[in-house]
């Protein structure tokens, strides 16, 4: 009957594994990626291309976007139903317009890396060696230029598309990665968490939780130099982040053909971002360049119920930038960016804690997590010796057990 709810089995038949064959496996996959992007679903892109919704910051910007909370939310719904049943990426043009913090910023990632480099070799996911690569880009940031940090993670638009597809108390993580002319193609995969795992450990998961794992990170990464096609810009596979069985069926023969006849790239521009589901089939592409270095700032964004790839502390990167907060919060105090940088910056997920040493306040049923402290001390403009030392005292109480 038309609009009857379909009951679940309940019979427990069924197995829990997860694994993809190249039969009819590979048939579904191919109807699935074969989609093409409708424009009706995508009212607030300016454009579709090879497949991918393109969006543009700074139009949207003119047209009145932060002013109207309903156009926010909307945007919000059009990015999430595109990561989650849509094409899986897509690209913000113009993500940061001013380009004194991307040439900034670029200038502290090379002093990292020419400091890094005295060390030896260092391995990354792209060619081992012969690339640039900095890992946890985001603290090393903080410790050596807090001011273009503050810049840099303030931008709301950052904000915004976490928000869409985490909700709150996201965690930010990067990765700086520099691809040299010559630098090689990488074979298609899915991304952390289970992009990562062997085969072995793979088949350890059962269907439900390979499926909830795209949906406790999002991938993205910010032009730091312009992107033609030859230079490699990341190829996609749409859609493919909608079949169950891609974390196996990626590793497969039949599956690597599908992708390598039909991946999309899109050229970038300096201060361009594009996101994508972790699910997402997708490879770095080949440098054909003789001169250009690929620059991109990869950021790696974990929900509060996720687990992320690295580890942030906090408190030394307060230490660094919470003057510097202060102000910016002094000179807009009703602006985006100290909100935006303080969801960057501190942990919004209040557990696992030792609720002996920090119970629930009378209102709730839980304890104040860091962005909560900050939020509070934004308002009440504490000093960076008070916001540290009260910092210090959740890390120390959460980390006591019996």
């Amino acid at each position: 009957m038309q609009g009857e709810t379909k009951i679940p089995d309940a019979s427990g038949r069924g197995t829990r594994q997860c694994i993809a064959n190249d039969g009819e496996d590979l048939a579904t996959f191919e109807r699935i990626c074969f989609q093409k992007a409708d424009p009706i679903h995508y009212p607030l892109s300016s454009s579709i291309v090879r497949n991918v919704p393109i969006y543009d910051a700074a139009a949207l910007e003119c047209s009145g976007l932060w002013a109207c909370e309903e156009r926010i939310q909307s945007l919000k719904d059009e990015l999430y139903n595109l990561l989650q049943t849509g094409p899986g990426v897509f690209v913000l043009k113009h993500m940061y317009q001013h380009m004194e913090v991307i040439d900034e910023t670029n200038e502290c990632f090379q002093t990292i890396i020419d400091h890094e480099s005295r060390g030896g070799q260092r391995g990354d996911h792209f060619s081992a060696g012969k690339n640039d690569r900095i890992w946890n880009s985001f603290g090393k940031h903080c410790i050596a230029d807090p001011d273009a940090f503050v810049e840099y993670y303030s931008n709301p638009w950052l904000a915004l598309v976490c928000d869409s597809w985490l909700g709150p108390g996201y965690r930010v993580t990067a990765q700086t990665n520099i691809v040299k002319p010559g630098g090689a193609a990488q074979v298609p995969h899915r991304d952390y968490h289970l992009g990562f795992q062997g085969d072995k450990i793979l088949m350890q998961y059962p269907i439900a939780t390979q499926r909830a794992s795209q949906f406790l990170t999002l991938q993205g990464a910010i032009a730091h130099s312009d992107m033609p096609e030859e230079s490699g810009p990341t190829r996609f596979l749409p859609f493919s982040q909608t079949y169950d069985k891609g974390y196996s069926a990626v590793r497969l023969d039949a599956f690597k053909k599908v992708f390598e006849e039909h991946w999309v790239s899109l050229p970038l521009e300096k201060g361009d971002g594009v996101f994508f589901s972790p699910a997402l089939f997708h490879a770095a592409g080949e440098n054909l360049t003789q001169q250009l270095q690929r620059s991109a700032n990869l950021l790696q964004i974990s929900s509060a119920f996720g687990k992320p790839m690295e580890t942030i502390d906090t408190v030394p990167l307060v230490e660094c930038c919470w003057d510097l907060v202060l102000s910016m919060h002094a000179e807009r105090p009703e602006g985006l960016e100290a909100k935006a940088l303080i969801a960057a910056l501190g942990e919004g997920y209040p557990f696992p804690t030792n609720l002996d040493l920090r119970p629930p306040g009378p209102d709730g049923m839980a304890p104040k997590s860091e962005q909560d402290l900050l939020h509070q001390a934004l308002s009440e403009r504490w000093a960076t010796e008070m916001v540290v030392e009260r910092m210090k005292q959740i890390k120390h109480d959460s980390a006591m057990s019996l």
